[in-house]
Protein backbone atom coordinates (compact mmCIF):
# COMPACT_ATOMS: atom_id res chain seq x y z
CA UNK A 1 0.00 0.00 0.00
CA UNK A 2 1.40 3.37 -0.98
CA UNK A 3 1.02 6.56 0.96
CA UNK A 4 -0.87 9.48 -0.51
CA UNK A 5 1.15 12.34 -1.84
CA UNK A 6 0.48 15.91 -0.82
CA UNK A 7 -1.34 16.80 -4.04
CA UNK A 8 -3.62 13.78 -3.62
CA UNK A 9 -4.48 14.88 -0.08
CA UNK A 10 -5.26 18.41 -1.32
CA UNK A 11 -7.46 17.02 -4.12
CA UNK A 12 -9.18 14.77 -1.59
CA UNK A 13 -9.87 17.75 0.68
CA UNK A 14 -11.39 19.78 -2.17
CA UNK A 15 -13.57 16.84 -3.20
CA UNK A 16 -14.62 16.30 0.43
CA UNK A 17 -15.66 19.98 0.72
CA UNK A 18 -17.66 19.67 -2.51
CA UNK A 19 -19.40 16.49 -1.35
CA UNK A 20 -20.15 18.02 2.06
CA UNK A 21 -21.69 21.12 0.46
CA UNK A 22 -23.74 18.97 -1.91
CA UNK A 23 -25.11 16.77 0.86
CA UNK A 24 -25.79 19.79 3.09
CA UNK A 25 -27.67 21.51 0.27
CA UNK A 26 -29.78 18.41 -0.41
CA UNK A 27 -30.68 18.00 3.28
CA UNK A 28 -31.54 21.68 3.65
CA UNK A 29 -33.59 21.60 0.44
CA UNK A 30 -35.71 18.81 1.91
CA UNK A 31 -36.22 20.75 5.16
CA UNK A 32 -36.92 24.16 3.60
CA UNK A 33 -40.34 25.56 4.49
CA UNK A 34 -41.10 27.33 1.21
CA UNK A 35 -39.97 27.79 -2.39
CA UNK A 36 -38.16 31.08 -1.76
CA UNK A 37 -35.95 29.45 0.86
CA UNK A 38 -35.23 26.54 -1.48
CA UNK A 39 -34.14 28.92 -4.22
CA UNK A 40 -31.81 30.72 -1.83
CA UNK A 41 -30.27 27.47 -0.57
CA UNK A 42 -28.58 26.76 -3.90
CA UNK A 43 -25.76 29.17 -3.00
CA UNK A 44 -23.41 26.69 -1.27
CA UNK A 45 -23.75 24.20 -4.08
CA UNK A 46 -23.07 26.67 -6.87
CA UNK A 47 -20.74 29.01 -5.00
CA UNK A 48 -18.52 26.49 -3.21
CA UNK A 49 -19.03 22.89 -4.38
CA UNK A 50 -18.67 23.46 -8.11
CA UNK A 51 -15.53 25.64 -7.86
CA UNK A 52 -14.01 23.15 -5.38
CA UNK A 53 -14.46 20.34 -7.89
CA UNK A 54 -12.94 22.42 -10.69
CA UNK A 55 -9.95 23.36 -8.52
CA UNK A 56 -9.51 19.70 -7.53
CA UNK A 57 -9.48 18.77 -11.22
CA UNK A 58 -6.88 21.46 -11.92
CA UNK A 59 -4.60 20.30 -9.12
CA UNK A 60 -4.87 16.70 -10.30
CA UNK A 61 -4.11 17.67 -13.91
CA UNK A 62 -1.16 19.87 -12.91
CA UNK A 63 0.36 17.15 -10.76
CA UNK A 64 0.08 14.42 -13.39
CA UNK A 65 0.52 16.25 -16.70
CA UNK A 66 2.00 19.61 -15.72
CA UNK A 67 0.61 23.12 -16.02
CA UNK A 68 -1.68 23.66 -19.00
CA UNK A 69 -2.71 27.25 -19.69
CA UNK A 70 -5.74 26.10 -21.72
CA UNK A 71 -7.20 24.11 -18.82
CA UNK A 72 -6.44 26.94 -16.39
CA UNK A 73 -8.26 29.54 -18.52
CA UNK A 74 -11.20 27.20 -19.10
CA UNK A 75 -11.47 26.58 -15.35
CA UNK A 76 -11.42 30.32 -14.58
CA UNK A 77 -14.08 31.00 -17.22
CA UNK A 78 -16.20 28.10 -15.91
CA UNK A 79 -16.05 29.28 -12.30
CA UNK A 80 -16.75 32.93 -13.14
CA UNK A 81 -19.48 31.91 -15.57
CA UNK A 82 -21.29 29.73 -13.05
CA UNK A 83 -21.08 32.47 -10.41
CA UNK A 84 -22.51 35.10 -12.78
CA UNK A 85 -25.26 32.88 -14.20
CA UNK A 86 -26.21 31.55 -10.76
CA UNK A 87 -26.43 35.00 -9.18
CA UNK A 88 -28.59 36.39 -11.98
CA UNK A 89 -30.73 33.25 -12.13
CA UNK A 90 -31.16 33.18 -8.35
CA UNK A 91 -32.21 36.83 -8.37
CA UNK A 92 -34.80 36.25 -11.10
CA UNK A 93 -36.16 33.07 -9.52
CA UNK A 94 -36.29 34.70 -6.10
CA UNK A 95 -38.17 37.73 -7.41
CA UNK A 96 -40.68 35.60 -9.26
CA UNK A 97 -41.26 33.34 -6.25
CA UNK A 98 -41.53 36.35 -3.94
CA UNK A 99 -44.15 37.93 -6.18
CA UNK A 100 -46.25 34.76 -6.15
CA UNK A 101 -45.95 33.74 -2.50
CA UNK A 102 -46.33 37.03 -0.61
CA UNK A 103 -49.93 38.02 -0.10
CA UNK A 104 -50.80 41.44 1.19
CA UNK A 105 -53.41 41.73 3.89
CA UNK A 106 -55.39 44.72 5.03
CA UNK A 107 -54.10 45.63 8.46
CA UNK A 108 -55.53 47.85 11.15
CA UNK A 109 -56.60 51.21 9.82
CA UNK A 110 -57.08 49.91 6.30
CA UNK A 111 -53.34 49.94 5.58
CA UNK A 112 -51.77 47.23 3.45
CA UNK A 113 -49.05 45.20 5.09
CA UNK A 114 -47.29 42.01 3.97
CA UNK A 115 -48.32 38.71 5.45
CA UNK A 116 -46.89 37.77 8.83
CA UNK A 117 -45.17 34.63 7.58
CA UNK A 118 -42.71 36.62 5.48
CA UNK A 119 -39.15 36.50 6.78
CA UNK A 120 -38.11 40.08 5.95
CA UNK A 121 -39.33 42.15 8.87
CA UNK A 122 -38.05 45.37 7.37
CA UNK A 123 -40.64 45.13 4.59
CA UNK A 124 -43.50 45.31 7.05
CA UNK A 125 -45.17 48.63 7.43
CA UNK A 126 -45.36 49.99 10.93
CA UNK A 127 -48.88 50.76 12.08
CA UNK A 128 -49.66 54.42 12.49
CA UNK A 129 -52.17 56.04 14.75
CA UNK A 130 -55.58 56.33 13.22
CA UNK A 131 -57.36 59.62 12.93
CA UNK A 132 -60.51 59.75 15.03
CA UNK A 133 -63.60 58.89 13.07
CA UNK A 134 -65.94 61.83 12.48
CA UNK A 135 -69.14 61.79 14.44
CA UNK A 136 -72.22 60.95 12.37
CA UNK A 137 -74.46 63.88 11.51
CA UNK A 138 -77.69 63.98 13.48
CA UNK A 139 -80.64 62.77 11.48
CA UNK A 140 -84.07 64.24 11.60
CA UNK A 141 -86.63 62.11 13.44
CA UNK A 142 -88.94 60.16 11.17
CA UNK A 143 -92.15 61.99 10.26
CA UNK A 144 -95.40 60.62 11.54
CA UNK A 145 -98.49 60.57 9.39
Amino acid sequence: MTALTIWQIVVLLFVFVAVFMTVATVVLQLRAPNALTRANLMGPLVGVAFPALVIAMLIHEWSTEGFDLNNFLRAIIAILGVWIVASVGSFIIGRSIYGVTVTDAIGPGGRREPSRDHADSELRETPTEQAPEPEPEPQAPPERW
